[in-house]
């Protein structure tokens, strides 16, 4: 999975999978270095008791020098189990905590015995032949390198990969955050340092990719692609559509352009979205895109005085922030989209107190009969009346103007 593996998108996948599965569990190595980690195994598991109908038991395995007891059982987790997820958190740590352990063979093991294993964002890098040290590169600055991985990939599949999630991010804007922060430069200079047989295994945000060693076909799941590079060039398989494992193995080990499929579609290899372009904009599900488009129908809502409508609107987001909360993914969404719904309330509760229609249109019609007696009395020389007309309506809030157009009135 590129990513979004705790958000609402992949709970449909997630079910699938998981069905049928046999002792599910979790593994909380990635994130296993940090404060929170105990927060972070409760928030994984409220999303899959929850959302996807399945609770995980905790294998725990946070360092590779854990009490022989816990290790042991951790281990023992992984020999009853037939569905092991793993998720985000430092590629970097996992791989120090897993290398020279028995974790990678009972990983393979799971799947030898047809069960699943789901490796997201930080997990996922792990599985190839080779990983990037994300933090290490983006927030440290240490020069671009490759990690060994585990292989998981290249031992099931055949395929010699470093899989690379967060292929399409575009958080950064003008500054290229693609490639899971790594930037095409930095991208294409680590590439001249893969072997002849390896490639790239990019999975898009959002999007998940199946491999079925018994079908022997690959599926691509979500909201975007998975892109496979070879010596600078790409290709994508879109959502929706399934390519063989032979095909991607072949692909990397003798290059794209006497390996193609009818499924694969040619993509640009140096096209970075201007800023101001609409590809720019996140078109992934997020909460913050949530946040945007209940506003929308709140605002659209309260113009048309439809207050069920704006009501709905704000449940909506309620909801889909309840949902979202379970996502592992650090960002300030959530932050973002409790904003909008105070500010959203805020406007009900304006409404509620002064009516949603126009004032004008409410007071319109007796204003106008006011206008008329007064323009009366003032043609008829009674300039007590008009000014008494005047003066009560300006203590009612209306404000009444002489131009030489004729009377104007405006609400204080």
């Amino acid at each position: 999975m590129g990513s979004g593996e705790t958000a609402p998108t992949s709970m449909k996948l997630h079910r699938e999978l998981i069905a049928g599965a046999q002792e599910p569990l979790m593994l909380d190595t990635p994130y296993g270095f940090q404060a929170n980690a105990d927060d972070l195994n409760a928030k994984i598991g409220e999303y899959f008791a929850d959302s996807v109908g399945t609770a995980l038991s905790v294998a725990r395995w946070r360092r590779a020098d854990e009490p022989l007891v816990d290790r042991e059982r951790a281990l023992s987790m992984l020999a009853r189990s037939t569905y092991a997820f793993a998720g985000p958190g430092s590629p970097s740590y996992a791989l120090r905590q897993w290398i020279d352990t028995p974790v990678p063979d009972a990983l393979a093991d799971i799947v030898h015995r047809n069960g699943t294993v789901v490796m997201g964002s930080a997990a996922a890098v792990t599985v190839g032949a080779f990983a990037i040290p994300v933090y290490e590169i983006y927030k440290v600055g240490i020069e671009p390198h490759w990690l060994t991985g585990l292989d998981l990939l290249g031992r099931l599949t055949g395929i010699e990969a470093a899989v690379i999630p967060h292929f399409d991010n575009r958080e950064g804007g003008r500054h290229d955050t693609r490639f899971c922060y790594l930037g095409q430069t930095r991208l294409e200079a680590m590439e001249t340092e893969l072997p002849d047989t390896a490639g790239v295994f990019g999975v898009d945000e959002h999007t998940a990719v199946v491999l079925d060693l018994e079908s022997g076909q690959a599926c691509v799941h979500g909201a975007g692609g998975l892109t496979l590079r070879v010596r600078g060039e790409s290709r994508v398989i879109p959502a929706g559509e399934e390519i063989a494992i032979d095909d991607i193995a072949a692909a990397f080990s003798s290059g794209l352009t006497t390996t193609a499929s009818t499924s694969v579609a040619t993509l640009p290899n140096d096209a970075v979205p201007d800023a101001g372009d609409s590809e720019i904009s996140h078109t992934s599900p997020s909460l913050a895109g949530d946040a945007r488009r209940a506003r929308q129908r709140f605002d659209s809502c309260l113009a048309d005085a439809d207050s069920d409508g704006a009501l709905a609107a704000c449940l909506e987001l309620e909801e889909a922030i309840h949902a979202w909360a379970a996502d592992t993914w650090q960002s300030d969404d959530i932050d973002v989209a409790r904003r909008t719904l105070r500010s959203m309330l805020v406007d009900l509760a304006g409404a509620a107190t002064q009516g949603l229609a126009d004032p004008r249109t409410v007071v319109g019609p007796v204003v106008s009969v006011a206008l008329d007696v007064r323009a009366q009395a003032r043609a008829n020389k009674d300039f007590a009346t008009s000014d008494l007309i005047r003066d009560r309506l300006a203590q009612a809030g209306v404000e009444i103007r002489d131009t030489p157009e004729g009377q104007e009135w405006d609400l204080r």
